[in-house]
């Protein structure tokens, strides 16, 4: 978290940055907790869940490893559990299980804004605090949502990123995760009113859905290339579909022709910046996102926020935050990596 906080310091309001270290799949560590059986609630049960879209995705493995450091920070106990998919259904039976076990709070990136709704209500009901990241569900299945950026701002930056790489006017397409992700769908909505404002050159031709899947991204790319012949762009507002559509074109005679942007880690896309594949690409810090999350969860529990606007609260090195409107907290604003800039960061 150090590192992050000196380079948003060298970048001033333009960005934040993060250090990743690879979480494990069910981790559990830091100072004493809540129970592991009965009814949940109590101020003093800091043992907090993270329940992401699924395992194994490296943009997952940096926010909880920044949930974990939170959580050793004020001295409760970290775990994380997950699908290996990311199914609308999926994460049912891991709220479940965390009700069961009478965590402090969950902290939930939703893969479907209805599916897990009644897992969760049943979970708060039972005295466990809810916080949803990343991707919110219905605001009444939640007590805040700790949102990366806005979500304007988010659409905003992809869209004119691939404007200026394709001068403006052509085909594109977007390689989105899940149909039903929450965040996604929202950033696509406003990407098309965005493009169809302010950039009435940009033609966009289909958005398809790689599942957060790094073989299935990798087959839509190929696929939108084969269908779309005249295709210049693809904007993937997903770190495992830039990824794939990044590595598919890399070794293509796509490179060089075809621009590839949307959010990604810069571990992700160093190679590719690097080789010439990608001019630039945006993110957050999702490790950031992860340690907000967590000190949201404490805020919680120990009752000094209900989850109203208004409400303030600490988040250790990040500073003080204020809830907005419908529960959310915002992050900050998406930064552009590229060839610059791009050696300056680790995760």
């Amino acid at each position: 978290m150090t590192f992050a906080r000196k380079k948003v310091a060298a970048f001033a309001a333009m960005a934040v940055a993060a250090a990743l270290v690879l979480s494990g799949c069910a981790d559990t560590s830091g100072g004493s907790g809540g129970s592991s059986s009965g009814e949940g609630g109590g101020s003093d049960n800091l043992a907090i869940t993270f329940l992401p879209k699924n395992l194994g995705n490296p943009y997952f493995d940096t926010s909880s490893e920044g949930g974990k450091s939170a959580v050793d920070e004020f001295g409760g106990t970290f775990a994380e559990v997950g699908p290996a998919e990311a199914t609308p259904d999926a994460q049912v039976s891991y709220i479940n299980t965390a009700t069961q076990q009478a965590v402090g709070a969950l902290v939930v990136s939703a893969n479907d804004p209805k599916a897990i709704c009644d897992a969760l209500n049943e979970a708060r009901d039972a005295g466990v605090k809810v916080v949803t990241f990343d991707s919110d569900t219905n605001p009444e299945c939640r007590d805040l949502f700790i949102n990366q950026a806005d979500s304007e701002g988010i659409a905003k930056v992809q869209v004119d990123l691939i404007a200026d790489q394709i001068g403006g006017a052509g085909e594109v397409a977007i390689l989105s995760a899940s149909a039903n992700a929450t965040n996604q769908n929202a950033w696509i909505d406003l990407m098309k009113e965005y493009i169809a404002s302010d950039y009435p050159d940009i033609t966009l031709v289909e958005t398809v859905y790689g599942d957060d899947d790094d073989q299935t991204s990798f087959d839509k790319t190929a696929a939108l290339l084969q269908s779309y012949p005249n295709l210049k762009g693809i904007i993937s507002p997903t770190t495992v579909g830039i990824a794939a559509a990044a590595r598919y074109v890399s070794t293509s005679d796509y490179k060089g022709k075809v621009a590839i942007t949307g959010l990604g880690t810069p571990n992700q896309m160093r190679e590719y910046v690097e080789d010439g594949t990608v001019t630039a690409f945006a993110l957050w810090n999702p490790a950031d996102l992860g340690y907000l999350a967590a000190f949201a969860a404490k805020a919680l529990i120990e009752g000094d926020i209900t989850g109203e606007e208004g409400d303030t609260f600490e988040a250790g090195e990040l500073g003080e935050y204020t809830v907005g409107a419908d529960g959310v907290v915002l992050l900050g604003d998406p930064f552009e990596f590229n060839a610059d800039n791009i050696g300056d960061f680790d995760f």
